[in-house]
């Protein structure tokens, strides 16, 4: 559960800073919880661990089955909150080094959030010798550093095993209806996963976007999707109870007293790409209007 401790944030901001932001606060919250005020339509996040597609999470679990009895290896190709979110959860539920760890569970390796040949070659070196899958995310299917990965490996598959077994090995986790490589998958006959509408990238860590590849690494998703139902309650509490709301009200009267940069602070390296993922989450939903706290992170010993 997350808590805020304000204990030392007086040194910092002087004023009652809740009274006077209550009214704002209270409307913020409701907007929220409405989806009725700004970007409202990108907000099937908040209910999200509530109100999911339980026939495509079944379908994400028995996915996940199949892809860890028949593949040592999954390929996760997307950029962004395609990749981070995912990534965050895995290394800090498994561990950093889980594709060198001894298990019964597939390797995971990440490509397609970049250019670098060296990066692509050695994947495929690693790769040899090795039953994979392929999970390709990407909502419209023309970014073009996921494009050009899936295409590589793609290619892989289908010289590997042909291309009707090839087709079975790729999951493409796209847009419901249109776009590239939806079109591609039907074509194709790929399994297909859906990247909701009302959620952008980088808060889709709890859609198949993200819960594929961590359900094949053997994490209870269920008891995931529990947790965060279970923080969803609490942060939809209407009061200054919430830490969305204590959270949300102390940034703000950071930023108005000037301050210009947050940290997020670890000491664990197992929580490294949680705090990658953070920037990402806090840094695109604010900053590309050159508004917002600039969000940091650091790894202490």
């Amino acid at each position: 559960m997350i808590q805020m401790d304000l204990s030392h944030i007086r040194q910092f901001i002087p004023l009652p800073y809740e009274e006077a932001r209550a009214a704002q606060l209270r409307l913020a919250h409701s907007h929220l919880q409405h989806g009725d005020g700004a970007g409202g339509e990108f907000t099937g996040w908040v209910q999200l661990p509530r109100q999911y597609d339980r026939e495509e999470f079944a379908r994400i679990q028995a996915a996940a089955r199949k892809i860890q009895q028949d593949s040592q290896a999954l390929v996760v190709i997307g950029i962004g909150g395609s990749y981070l979110g995912a990534r965050g959860v895995i290394e800090c539920l498994c561990s950093p080094n889980y594709n060198l760890k001894k298990k019964d569970t597939p390797n995971i390796y990440f490509t397609g959030n970049g250019l670098s040949s060296d990066q692509m070659a050695e994947l495929m070196d690693l790769l040899e010798g090795v039953d994979f899958s392929v999970n390709v995310i990407s909502k419209s299917g023309t970014t073009t550093e996921p494009a050009v990965a899936f295409r590589f490996f793609r290619k892989l598959l289908e010289e590997r095993y042909g291309p009707e077994e090839a087709a079975r090995r790729i999951y493409a986790t796209t847009d419901r209806r249109k776009g590239a490589l939806k079109a591609l998958a039907d074509q194709a006959g790929y399994e297909t996963f859906v990247v909701p509408d009302d959620i952008g990238g980088r808060y889709s860590v709890l859609t198949a976007v993200g819960l594929l590849p961590i359900a094949v690494t053997g994490v209870d998703v269920e008891a995931l999707m529990e947790g965060a139902a279970e923080m969803m309650n609490v942060c939809a509490d209407g009061s200054y109870d919430s830490p969305a709301w204590q959270y949300a009200a102390l940034r703000y009267e950071l930023y108005r007293a000037g301050y210009a940069i947050e940290i997020l602070g670890c000491y664990d390296p197992a929580f490294r790409f949680m705090t990658e993922w953070w920037k990402q989450l806090y840094g695109e939903s604010e900053g590309k209007d050159g508004k917002g706290l600039f969000p940091a992170c650091l790894l202490y010993t």
